[in-house]
């Protein structure tokens, strides 16, 4: 009852619920994770999260921040109950500075909103989340989101120049700049970048705003191996040319698209969807020669290039419908996104596939090969114990996997809890005691998004 009393007292009492059908849609995200919150709040300026945090500091109640609540891997779960803080009522663009390159906004400016203002004045914000017409900045920061994009732009980590945290004590901190250099002080935003949640909430972002191309040239390969595949990749990523996109898609998930749309695929292992971009057309099409020529080099079945805008568009088609096609051809599945370097994705790619057969479990593995970065979403029925034992085994083998070809857990989805008992395989005993440790000195009373990222003591 006293929480009840304070948050209203805080954030009024149209902001605030504890009602069960309210909260219903705060206990999952885009995971299997569920756990319902004790309460949600919509707070409408720092001061007012700064207030609820040092409250539910002073009692002890856990609290999560939340965005749109496209987390994949239960980031933002509230596994311990408590407050949900839903910042998507704070969604203002603070300021645009094109002659100064950035953008500050509050953390819940939705990502296809920024870019279209900042498209008024020939400008972007690169990372591209699968998410983006509903994704929140302060989502893209907590989980340091990438995109189709990273193979050339990054992920959100390279154009975070500042931020506005609120610490778990209610204290708000600023910390970087608005300059495109600052060595001044240890680099604190870095540490809140990924950090999904679990160090403090980001109320403000101010990003590095890039030139928006203009002109693209897109192209499709086919493969009837996937090591030839993986191989194009990795010899075009070190040709010179960097693509703007270099995406893969393998036969599972070609078949399921096949299935369950009306886009004509050709029988394949494996396609590679490429693109590049530019100032000029001339740039783009002497980059695309470049690519081309590495990817007839490695045994396509078939390649073809985008005539116009409109054949353009529906090259991207199959690929922007991987994911949802994928998830109605099971009643349950799990979409990781391990990484390697970018010269071991033929080993990720016929080793995944070798894990699938093995376990009888069906992986479709599509996603960013530009930059190492695949997504293996594993099949399921969760109704079936043997399936569901299968599927744990073939997850963790793919963990072991990457991990084994010098790779990563995640390289844009986050650990929140579907990865947290995976850590150690990464991450060494020393390293694991120091993130405990920067976890328990900014957060004592481990109020701060419990129980993900396997930090809770």
């Amino acid at each position: 009852m006293l929480a009840k009393q304070k948050l209203i007292e805080i954030v009024g009492q149209e902001n605030f619920t504890d009602q069960l059908e309210e909260l219903v849609p705060y206990s999952y995200d885009a995971s299997m994770n569920v756990h319902r919150p004790d309460a949600a709040v919509w707070p409408e300026s720092t001061e007012q999260v700064s207030k609820i945090v040092k409250f539910a500091n002073e009692y002890k109640i856990p609290v999560v921040p939340r965005g749109a609540g496209t987390s994949l891997s239960g980031g933002v779960i509230p596994i311990k109950g408590g407050i949900i803080i839903d910042l998507s009522r704070m969604n203002r663009i603070l300021e645009i500075s094109i002659e100064n390159r950035y953008a500050h906004v509050q953390a819940g400016v939705v990502c296809d909103d920024l870019n279209r203002e900042l498209a008024k004045h020939g400008f972007t914000f690169p990372p591209d989340p699968a998410s983006s017409t509903v994704a929140t900045i302060g989502g893209n920061v907590a989980t340091n989101a990438g995109g189709i994009k990273g193979a050339k732009y990054g992920t959100t980590r390279d154009y975070v120049l500042g931020l506005q945290v609120v610490l778990p004590t209610g204290e708000v901190m600023h910390t970087g700049s608005y300059t495109m250099k600052c060595v001044s002080g240890y680099d604190l935003a870095k540490l809140f970048i990924g950090a999904e949640g679990t160090l403090g909430v980001i109320t403000e972002i101010t990003l590095k705003i890039n030139p928006l191309p203009r002109h693209a040239m897109t192209a499709v390969a086919t493969y009837a191996k996937l090591e030839d595949a993986g191989k194009a990749i990795f010899q075009t990523m070190t040709s010179g040319v960097i693509p703007s996109v270099m995406e893969i898609l393998d036969k599972v998930t070609l078949k399921s698209i096949k299935e369950n749309t009306d886009i004509d695929l050709p029988e394949a292992e494996a396609m590679i969807l490429t693109e590049t971009d530019g100032y000029t057309w001339e740039e783009v099409e002497a980059q695309m020669e470049v690519v081309l020529r590495i990817l007839k080099q490695n045994n396509p079945t078939e390649i073809k290039t985008a005539k116009d805008e409109k054949d353009r568009l529906n090259l991207w088609k199959a690929r922007k419908s991987a994911y949802a096609t994928l998830a109605r051809a099971s009643t349950s599945f799990v979409l990781d996104d391990v990484t390697v370097p970018i010269s071991r994705i033929p080993e990720l790619l016929v080793g995944i596939q070798e894990i699938s057969q093995r376990h009888g479990i069906v992986v479709a593995t599509f996603g960013h090969a530009g930059d190492g970065n695949l997504h293996p979403q594993i099949l399921y029925d969760e109704y079936d114990p043997g399936q569901v034992e299968r599927m744990e085994k073939v997850e963790v083998e793919i963990f072991r996997l990457a991990i084994s070809l010098k790779g990563t857990l995640s390289g844009e989805h986050g650990i929140g809890l579907s990865k947290a008992n995976y850590m150690t395989l990464e991450h060494d005993p020393v390293e694991m005691a120091l993130m405990k440790q920067i976890k328990r000195t900014l957060d004592p009373n481990n109020i701060m998004n419990p129980g993900k990222r396997a930090l809770d003591e």
